[in-house]
């Protein structure tokens, strides 16, 4: 629907029993539209986002949806956009989803860039350190509560009249990811190609390390005025986040110092365990290179840019769907991988053996032409929830089903394998009996800790009623989480890992995921845990 079709539309429209009186059509995407609307009980502008009818088909969504913003509106951060209230009602007989925020009188990041580039080619690095971390400063917050955007772009970022950052959108790819069965399926990932992580683009489970390599590719655009992956189709940008390294910004900006290099290259590490631990971390380091820059305008080298990525990706591995080979229907082998991040992988990088549509050449790394390509990537339809611009910026859903396979391989080993570690209730704790200290080992944080409710009170499946989610365990102290399981009685199985990114005792994996739907008189988990060593 255009702009001007959808502002008809839903012109002189009141939701929530006419409390709010939709005005002005702000912005729209292929998941929603953003409206100006008049707030009549509180006397005040809002920002409210409608999502399409479609969505509001699946009871499941709708439900989800709800406690995503529920959670959200308990983010109170100067960078957050806030949220004040969450509904449906009808619209032309179908469901409308809407949530209700704050209405921010700026401009989009993306906006504030463009000028930037008609003006100089790029952003200046000291004015991009400095957006970047107050965006970094709005994440911080979410990830301390649990929330992983999954969609940082500039986009999704707003900037005030007085210059101050605000990033919107929280919890919505989580709530498109998790809860509508008709559009999506298990192990698709909801976002924009250019700004989706390696983890994501091949349908692994995601955490605050995701949104770092989102911001890490948001800064390179700002002090570049340019991608670092740029393609002729969605499916082969996905590709190039996970198999292609990306140009040092300064090829691009001449006027760039090597701190700002090794910043961005360290964000956008294809291991998780190699970028930025935290958004605290990240955002520390852009804040001490913006403190050392000597003013300069961008001096952009003409014609110097990124080359096409995935260059005949779209052809070869990802022929057209009218060509496509149909998706084989039976069972694949994939290998299970306690610590899919804990070892270089074989190349192509990060490619396990999936099931797919599509058969890839030889060349791609197959051995015979019926092996299957390295990503079970299907493309859908187009779902996002902010105002898009051209070809070039349009979201897309990507489907791995091949990480439904790995989730089940997990389980079965989780259930039957103890891997070295203890298998009781309580269980001890094995940081406590780590072997010696290797050079680079890193200590404890025991502050990173799980309440015993997450277990005893653990969230209710969407889909079962007789089911719970499994708390995420990630990054916490293990003694906590096996107290916290010990209060619910569920059991528990350790396996030490090697590496000193988080410090001796914080789990760094466990299976099954967190957010996985159990029986919870029947919970077994094993967790892979953090010896401090490297």
């Amino acid at each position: 629907m255009s702009q001007d079709g959808a502002q008809e539309r839903y012109a002189g429209r009141t939701l929530a029993g006419g409390r709010y009186q939709l005005r002005d059509l702000l912005g729209q995407g292929g998941m929603a539209s953003v409206h100006l609307a008049y707030d009549t009980v509180l006397d005040r502008q809002v920002a409210i986002k409608t999502l399409h009818s479609e969505l509001g088909r699946e009871q499941a969504f709708r439900e989800r949806f709800r406690r995503e913003a529920q959670s959200v509106a308990k983010l109170t951060h100067t960078n957050i956009v806030s949220v004040f209230d969450t509904g449906e009602d009808a619209l032309d007989g179908a469901t409308m989803p809407y949530i209700v925020m704050e209405y921010v009188e700026g401009r989009p990041l993306g906006s504030v860039l463009d000028e930037d580039v008609r003006q100089s080619g790029a952003m200046p690095a000291d004015k991009a350190l400095k957006i970047t971390a107050d965006v970094l400063a709005a994440l911080e917050i979410s990830h301390e509560m649990g929330l992983v955007h999954r969609d940082i772009k500039p986009g999704n970022v707003m900037t005030t009249k007085r210059g101050v950052v605000k990033v919107m959108d929280f919890g919505i790819a989580r709530a498109m990811q998790s809860g509508v069965t008709s559009m999506t399926q298990t192990g698709m990932v909801v976002g924009t190609p250019q700004y989706l992580s390696p983890e994501q683009a091949l349908g692994r489970g995601v955490d605050a390390r995701s949104d770092l390599y989102s911001v890490g590719i948001m800064l390179f655009q700002l002090v570049t005025g340019r991608l670092p992956f740029d393609a002729d189709s969605p499916l082969a940008i996905a590709y190039a986040h996970v198999q292609e390294t990306p140009v040092a910004p300064s090829s691009i900006n001449r006027a760039l110092p090597p701190a700002v290099d090794a910043l961005v290259s360290r964000a956008l590490k294809k291991n998780p365990n190699e970028r930025f631990p935290t958004a605290e971390s990240m955002r520390d380091e852009c804040l001490r290179v913006a403190a050392s820059l000597q003013a300069a305008p961008p001096s952009i080298v003409p014609g110097a840019g990124p080359t096409q990525s995935g260059a005949g990706v779209g052809a070869t591995v990802f022929p057209p769907i009218d060509q496509a080979t149909p998706a084989p229907t039976g069972p694949v082998q994939t290998p299970y991988q306690p610590n899919p991040y804990g070892a270089p992988a074989p190349a192509p990088a990060y490619g396990y053996p999936q099931q797919g549509g599509y058969q890839a050449p030889a060349a791609f790394g197959q051995q015979s032409p019926s092996t299957p390509p390295p990503y079970g990537i299907t493309p859908q339809t187009a779902v996002q929830s902010s105002g898009g611009g051209g070809k070039s910026s349009r979201p897309v859903v990507i489907g791995s089903i091949a990480v439904s396979l790995v989730a089940v391989v997990g389980l079965i080993v989780a259930l039957t394998l103890n891997s070295g570690g203890t298998d009781d209730p309580a269980g001890g704790d094995p940081s406590a009996s780590a072997s010696a200290h290797a050079a680079g080992y890193r200590g404890p944080d025991t502050s990173k800790t799980v309440k015993e409710t997450d277990c005893t009170e653990p969230e209710e499946s969407y889909n079962d009623p007789k089911k719970i989610e499994l708390p995420d365990f990630r990054f916490k102290y293990i003694k906590s989480v096996k107290e916290c399981a010990a209060a619910a009685g569920w059991r528990v199985s350790t396996k030490d890992v090697d590496e000193n990114t988080f410090g001796q005792g914080a789990v760094i994996d466990q299976f099954p995921k967190g957010g996985t739907d159990v029986d919870p008189k029947n919970v077994e988990i094993q967790l892979n845990v953090s010896t401090g060593n490297p």
